[in-house]
């Protein structure tokens, strides 16, 4: 990746990191109006990032995060000792003569802080698999496939129109969202050959049309009170449950709440 690119996933990751805090210290201060303002604002620059991503620099389907977070365990860098005694050419496993298992010698065994338990060829294998996925390059897209990412990317904006038009207790926003996210993911389902990182982002845009249920006005007319009953239910039948579910039924209200927990 080139370094504006990287500078552009960068600010993307910066702004869905900051995009609830934004909103909640906004309408503290500011209220209804702030609020609603800093929703717009934030939603529009990650549009224009998003678009500027898959239209200059053909970055394909986008991810959320838009920077896979590191894993450090499975990052760690070799032992000094490992370097060292790489660099003086000691070797680092034996092979039993009559097993023929391969173990790590002595000599070469790390710290307990970064020891791991496979054999040196399974971390190096691992390791080189897991880079191979992260550096894939992205796949190509058609005229269909970018019209389709398209409309992902700008369905926030044409839902928050909409609810400008219509008001918040109009169904049109809610069905118009829902036809636009069925209508991207159908025209991405005939793209093939996709790398790994992109059938699991098609796979949670999936998952996340569950969202639906919970996104108003569908959650104020038919999920709320069944939702509710069967959190209910849990916390009182089910031994142990009920410290999940009593917490989840006094958090909910307040996370419906807030528009960037539903719709960002």
């Amino acid at each position: 990746q080139s370094l504006p690119q990287q500078k552009l996933l960068t600010w993307l990751s910066v702004l869905e990191c900051v995009e609830v805090f934004a909103e909640m210290g906004t309408a503290r201060v500011w209220g209804e109006m702030g609020r609603w303002t800093i929703i717009v604002l934030i939603q529009l620059a990650k549009a224009i990032l998003r678009l500027l991503l898959l239209l200059w620099y053909k970055a394909g389907i986008q991810t959320s995060p838009p920077i896979v977070p590191l894993n450090r365990e499975q990052q760690q860098p070799l032992h000094p000792q490992d370097v060292e005694d790489n660099s003086s050419g000691k070797e680092q496993t034996y092979v039993g003569r009559r097993s023929s298992r391969v173990v790590r010698s002595l000599q070469s065994t790390p710290s307990l802080q970064s020891r791991h338990w496979g054999s040196p060829q399974q971390r190096e294998e691992s390791q080189s698999r897991r880079a191979e996925e992260m550096n894939q390059p992205p796949t190509p897209l058609g005229l269909q496939e970018t019209i389709a990412e398209s409309i992902y990317i700008t369905r926030p904006l044409l839902h928050l129109l909409s609810l400008g038009v219509w008001g918040q207790r109009s169904w049109k926003p809610w069905l118009l969202s829902a036809v636009l996210d069925i209508s991207s993911l159908s025209l991405l389902s005939d793209l093939k050959d996709l790398n790994k990182r992109e059938r699991a982002e098609l796979r949670r845009r999936t998952i996340l049309l569950l969202y639906y249920l919970l996104r108003s006005p569908f959650y104020d007319r038919y999920s709320e009170g069944r939702i509710l009953l069967l959190l209910r239910l849990l916390a009182d039948y089910v031994p142990g449950v009920g410290f999940v579910t009593r917490p989840l039924m006094d958090y909910l209200p307040a996370w419906q709440k807030i528009y960037f927990y539903n719709w960002g």
